[in-house]
């Protein structure tokens, strides 16, 4: 019979601190060149173990409710994530509207060494977040999704101090292939194997990477298409495949772990 109490007394302990564990959703800000961003720091308090912390940059609609979503997917007990804005807190184009996200996204395609700046800056506020948040600052990576994924390639060929970059069906091209040569992190890019919109690219990001010390996977995804990740796209070029997005995710986290082998 004590025995029968000392269980339920220890299932409802863990209960609670199950029902107050939660995932944490805290807002970041910053100013730089003027423009206010406002990210958000996503990862599960229910341990205070240190844990590796990733930038993420979503996809050309920025931080909104599904971004947060797929970011605490993603972050589980396992990461540390800053979903971050790339646009300024001013600008939020609405969810499906494909000409406010052409409208905030075209200025950084346009002028890379200002996406170059943002993502370096987004690096730093992770890094900063140490203070208050489980973050392991000796494991940092990116992230990215199709315009996400430009920003954190991008960042490799910047020369950021990051273990690694992971692409997810991510615009491929560069302003200047020659800044291969400063990449440090592991890079992976994964795109649909059908994607017309940055597989013409493909080629060129193979040459660009082979120029590259650091290294480097690119993976065709067979039968994918653009967007292949995002949860409730169903158009013809731009459609999610949840085999498509089990793999890159599964992928995705095994070449973050070899990543940071060692660096604990």
């Amino acid at each position: 019979m004590r025995y029968v109490r000392c269980l339920a007394v220890f299932l409802l302990a863990s209960l609670a601190f199950a029902a107050q564990a939660k995932m944490v959703q805290r807002p970041v800000e910053w100013t730089q060149g003027g423009t206010r961003f406002h990210s958000v720091l996503v990862y599960d308090d229910a341990s205070s173990a240190k844990r590796p912390g990733l930038v993420m940059v979503p996809n050309w609609f920025g931080v909104n409710d599904e971004a947060i979503k797929k970011a605490e997917m993603i972050a589980g007990k396992d990461y540390v994530i800053l979903l971050t804005d790339m646009y300024g807190a001013n600008v939020r184009p609405q969810l499906d509207n494909a000409d406010q996200a052409q409208v905030a996204v075209k200025p950084l395609y346009a002028n890379r060494a200002l996406m170059r700046s943002r993502i370096n800056e987004a690096l730093a506020q992770l890094r900063a977040q140490a203070k208050d948040a489980p973050i392991d600052t000796a494991r940092l990576a990116a992230i990215g999704f199709c315009f996400g994924g430009a920003a954190v390639l991008d960042l490799a060929r910047s020369g950021a101090d990051v273990a690694a970059v992971v692409s997810f069906h991510g615009d491929l091209s560069t302003d200047d292939a020659s800044m291969a040569k400063h990449i440090k992190a592991r890079v992976l890019a994964m795109n649909g194997a059908d994607d017309t919109w940055t597989m013409k690219d493909a080629d060129k990001f193979m040459d660009e990477m082979r120029q590259s010390p650091a290294d480097w996977q690119f993976v065709a995804l067979g039968h994918a298409v653009h967007c292949f990740t995002e949860e409730g796209e169903n158009s013809p070029g731009c459609k999610y495949d949840a085999k498509a997005a089990a793999r890159s995710y599964r992928l995705m986290r095994i070449w973050l772990d070899e990543a940071f082998a060692g660096r604990d």
